[in-house]
């Protein structure tokens, strides 16, 4: 039996999107320089939002979402995994021991194995999203971490993760791509797509230009997991933008169309990286928009 939504330190939140059951995963947590995280807004705006440590870097959940869709079991975007050094997990702050990862743990903490994946979706190939797609054994060698699935991207992110421009390079980090390339478990999109019943893919470009948000719908319900096109709730308002990003404008108006459809639709939002806050739904004033409360659902 799935666990129910809980406190925060859980490591699986359930509840129901219509009839299918959705499951937020912890998969630990980084620290990112906060600057970079809100971009050209105000250290003394953001920081009242969400507080910087003595290296002037905020906490960043690594939430995943495991879908129970009506033919396949989902699971959007992998987190860091256990292939990086002791440098990089110090200047990033990674927290996410288990065993051998917190992803895993959480996957086991929902009701199932991580044998059980049938699809996982990925929103973008950045290191904080993909890194457990892979994984590393205990003879050094990197293998696909779920052998069984299949891995699903936009081909445009796979293409322009291969780039050598110096601006990306530090985060497309080839050792979690190429793995899933060598064993040939790619499935590539071409934009807007049902990848299976019940779970959508929506391009909606600005963090990278081929980032994709992922629908899931049922009922007449509709979740948004929503990866770094809003990484936490504190990024809701339209200028709100990280630094990260490569094409800032074109955030700003995909933010507006997904936010007009959030309103009007009362789809549940899904934070992929805020420390605190899970999900939520919009409301507006008209002349901003604020986090509404997630009312819990049925299970």
């Amino acid at each position: 039996m799935a666990p129910s939504e809980t406190g925060s330190a859980s490591l699986a939140l359930t509840r129901k999107v219509g009839s299918i059951r959705i499951h937020a995963l912890d998969a630990g947590r980084v620290r990112l320089e906060g600057g970079a995280m809100f971009g050209v807004v105000p250290r003394v705006l953001w920081e009242k939002r969400i507080a910087p440590d003595a290296r002037h870097r905020i906490p960043i959940a690594l939430r995943c979402l495991l879908i129970e869709a009506p033919d396949a079991l989902v699971l959007v975007d992998t987190g860091v995994g256990n292939k990086e050094d002791a440098k990089f997990r110090d200047v990033f702050g990674v927290e996410n021991d288990g065993d051998p990862t917190r992803l895993e743990d959480a996957i086991r903490a929902a009701g199932f194995d991580p044998g059980d994946v049938d699809i996982v979706l990925l929103t973008h190939l950045h290191f904080d999203h993909v890194g457990g797609a892979a994984m590393k054994r205990e003879d050094g060698s990197i293998v696909p971490a779920f052998p069984k699935a299949r891995y699903v991207v936009q081909r445009g992110e796979l293409e322009f993760s291969r780039g050598a421009n110096e601006r990306i390079r530090a985060s497309y980090l080839q050792r979690s791509i190429e793995p899933i390339t060598t064993a040939g478990l790619w499935d590539l999109l071409d934009g807007d797509t049902l990848v299976t019943p019940g779970v959508r893919a929506v391009v909606t470009p600005g963090h990278t230009p081929h980032h994709q948000c992922v629908l899931v719908e049922s009922g007449g319900e509709t979740a948004c997991f929503l990866a770094d096109l809003c990484p936490t709730a504190a990024h809701l308002p339209l200028p709100w933008i990280m630094a990260y990003d490569l094409e800032p404008l074109v955030t700003l108006e995909t933010k507006r169309a997904l936010w007009r459809c959030a309103i009007e639709e009362d789809w549940l939002l899904v934070f992929e990286h805020d420390p605190q806050t899970p999900w939520g739904r919009l409301d507006s004033d008209g002349k901003a928009l604020r986090l509404g409360e997630a009312p819990r659902s049925d299970r």
